[in-house]
């Protein structure tokens, strides 16, 4: 702790407000003196979150940042992410207003960032068995789900706990993304990995406590599940267009296109036959049982080839080679001419 209070560097907290007054003066007052700003981001909230905060408050620390109309908890965050670029800030955290999040584990998520190490961290509530036992068993299996979607999608293959909103970034990371284009909605965790493939930065989980007190989620996996799988499905489709063909071409750029069409050709060649076999009431020659089987063995293969080799290449200090956010004011300027 002493080290991160004698580092220089402006350390912010943004934290999204709707619905959550019973737990915001606690989560304020749990966040330690490493960190310079605090942005309260009252999202319209129905109960005057911001206001709430600005009476009670004795914290200077403390900045109100309020929505005229509801944006979600991504656009909540932008605007945090927005005021603190604006303000010169170095590293900003993401806290829940809900009380979920130990704000004591703000100098484990920073730390990789003062360091270099990394560009983003992230919570994993999954790290630690015995601390699954508090959660609940559908949000269990619908986190595991949605994590494997997040790993086609983002290209972070080490990564889990997609939805776990518990971040810090680094501000030379965030002011490379388009903050803009991001969804707004509780996509936003997901869609910010993937945005951050893009530019080849380099996040980390950090292990954390699943922790469930009286407060109400409003995120429901069930009702997002539908939404979620769409959006990284396109955004797979982004990142291996963008990865593998635009950006750059690789062995895996073949690799795929000829897997999947030799694998959909076995499928098709084999239930034509089978069908035509039930038809005719004949047996299908060994011949032709080999010519359907081969295709689809090979573009498997293929597939998992390609795979494997997108799992190699998430990126990290030796895929990003020379590409680095460390750069200085002139050098940004030369990268977005």
């Amino acid at each position: 702790m002493t080290g991160l209070m004698k580092n220089r560097s402006r350390i912010a907290v943004v934290i999204p407000c709707y619905k959550v007054r019973q737990h915001i003066m606690d989560v304020i007052a749990g966040i330690g003196p490493e960190v310079h700003t605090i942005y309260i981001v009252d999202d319209c909230c129905p109960d005057n979150s911001g206001d709430f905060v600005l009476e009670h408050n004795s914290d200077n620390r403390v900045t109100i940042l309020k929505h005229s109309i509801n944006k979600g908890v991504g656009g909540a965050v932008i605007t945090g992410y927005l005021a603190a670029l604006k303000d010169n800030q170095d590293i900003i955290i993401k806290l829940d207003g809900d009380g979920q999040m130990d704000a004591r584990l703000i100098p484990d998520f920073i730390s990789p960032l003062l360091s270099g190490t990394a560009d983003y961290t992230k919570g994993n509530r999954f790290f630690y068995l015995e601390s699954l036992k508090g959660m609940p068993k559908i949000r269990l299996f619908g986190n595991a789900i949605l994590s494997f979607m997040t790993k086609l999608s983002s290209g972070y293959w080490h990564l889990f706990d997609p939805t776990n909103g518990y971040t810090a970034i680094h501000r030379n990371a965030l002011s490379h993304l388009p903050l803009e284009k991001i969804s707004n909605r509780y996509f936003f965790e997901t869609d910010m990995l993937f945005r951050l493939n893009t530019v080849q930065a380099i996040v980390l989980d950090i292990p954390m406590d699943a922790k469930y007190g009286d407060e109400v989620s409003n995120l429901k996996i069930s009702q997002v599940a539908l939404e979620f799988l769409q959006k990284n499905i396109v955004n797979m489709s982004k990142r291996i267009f963008y990865n593998y063909y635009l950006r750059d071409m690789s062995i895996a750029s073949f690799e795929l296109p000829f897997g999947i069409l030799m694998l959909f050709v076995g499928i098709a060649f084999g239930i034509s036959h089978w069908v035509h076999s039930l038809i005719t009431n004949s047996f299908t020659s060994a011949g032709t049982v080999m010519l359907a089987g081969l295709p689809i063995i090979i573009g498997s293969q293929l597939i998992l080839s390609f795979i494997s080799y997108d799992i190699a290449s998430t990126p990290n200090r030796r895929t990003r080679g020379k590409i680095t956010f460390r750069q200085t004011s002139q050098e940004n300027k030369v990268l977005k001419s």
